[in-house]
């Protein structure tokens, strides 16, 4: 598995309709992608936005990236909606999962 983490804060002035139209594409378009297995996306109460992405393997991810149509709104988003953002990818990350349906 290969995770991308982008942590992001978007700009008090942005349009939100046209931003959440791009996302919803986005998504849409990624979701169709080899590789792609999962996406969620989380904001926190100071506005700081978490989202991740699961992809099979760093190669899926990478194509992704590459997408013409993905990279010109990467632009536009840089140009119009974030303030900030920090992209954080691994490959093998080390996973340990508990769940309380598991105990005996």
């Amino acid at each position: 598995m290969f995770l991308v983490v982008f942590r992001n804060r978007k700009r008090a002035d942005i349009d939100h309709a046209a931003y959440e139209a791009e996302a919803d594409h986005m998504l849409a378009m990624a979701s169709a992608q080899p590789g792609y297995l999962s996406f969620k996306s989380y904001m926190a109460e100071d506005g700081e936005v978490i989202a991740l992405s699961e992809w099979a393997d760093e190669a899926s991810a990478r194509a992704w990236g590459r997408m013409a149509e993905h990279r010109a709104v990467q632009a536009r988003g840089r140009e119009e909606f974030y303030e900030s953002y920090t992209l954080y990818a691994c490959a093998d990350p080390r996973i340990h999962h508990f769940n309380c349906k598991d105990k005996t």
